[in-house]
């Protein structure tokens, strides 16, 4: 769909080519590392050789960040695998590949984005200064994954990972931009960000048009700073996968194309005759250059 607003089509047009971000950028995702972490194991079993563990732990934003902890039997050392849902949704879609990856050998974090902690899964996208907030906090929330997983010595500091699909994916950009301690990034239907996706549109109404022109221009000046489209070509020297379907409605292949060309190398880019949820093919190549990346166990 294409916007109805020229001055924000003009600005799609640009928007194409990455911004290049001011050093001082990065302090918008600073915080006190040194702070508990307060992790707290709410439920923990037993099942097939692994121990699954729903968990919180402290955002330094405020609140709790809450996901599930999946760890292999055995001393290790294991990789460590970060995992993000799309939007909407919490992280109980991203349980059965955390599980498939702890089975090959990965300590696996799976968390919650701010919108699904707040209790607004089912409308994530409020066009107010709490979009920024939210994606700030997500990006800090994760970083405190990072130092989770870290803290344990069984994990190894050499083979942490992250993959996202959908919103995880475009956010893995921001945060490939931002956390130096990741080692590969798999940014699954993916594109540039929220600015990104409304700009191109994906069939449904323009939720611009709800606000007046200062109310657009005001969301896409906080917005634009911290869209991942501008951010994921800091990423090196961690790799980066980009896989997208060439039938996908939600991530139109411009806005892959455009959110991949902005990925710094090394990269490798797989495409799918497939739609948004593409097929068992694409998680397949997505664990092999998993286990290539932080040597967990190939499928």
């Amino acid at each position: 769909m294409i916007l109805a607003f020229p001055w924000l089509t003009r600005n799609a047009a640009a928007s194409r080519k990455p911004a290049t971000v001011p050093t001082e950028s990065l302090r918008i995702f600073d915080y006190d590392a040194g702070a508990p972490l307060d992790l707290q194991v709410l439920y923990s079993r037993q099942r097939n050789g692994l121990t699954i563990q729903e968990i919180t732990y402290a955002s330094p934003k405020g609140g709790r960040v809450s996901g599930t902890l999946i760890v292999p039997d055995g001393p290790g050392p294991f990789a460590g695998i970060l995992l993000m849902h799309g939007m909407p949704g919490n992280h109980s879609v991203t349980l059965k590949e955390a599980q498939a990856l702890a089975g090959r050998g990965a300590v696996t974090l799976s968390i919650d984005a701010p919108f699904s902690r707040s209790g607004r899964a089912g409308e994530p996208i409020q066009l107010t200064r709490l979009d920024r907030d939210d994606q700030v906090q997500l990006i800090v929330d994760w970083r405190r994954g990072v130092d989770l997983l870290l803290s344990r010595k069984d994990v190894d500091p050499e083979r942490i990972a992250y993959t996202g699909q959908s919103y995880g994916g475009a956010m893995g950009g921001l945060l490939a931009g931002v956390e130096k301690r990741i080692r590969a990034f798999a940014l699954v239907v993916g594109d540039g960000g929220l600015v990104s996706h409304i700009k191109a549109g994906d069939g449904s109404p323009n939720p611009l048009r709800r606000l007046s022109r200062k109310e657009q221009e005001r969301w896409l000046a906080q917005m634009e700073p911290i869209e991942p489209l501008h951010w994921v070509g800091r990423a090196a020297p961690a790799r980066l996968l980009f896989q997208n379907g060439r039938r996908d409605r939600l991530v139109p292949p411009a806005s892959a194309k455009a959110y991949q060309a902005a990925g710094s190398e090394p990269k490798k880019i797989l495409w799918y005759d497939a739609d948004h949820f593409l097929n068992d093919r694409a998680t397949r190549d997505r664990h092999l250059w998993l286990a290539e990346q932080v040597g967990i166990a190939k499928p």
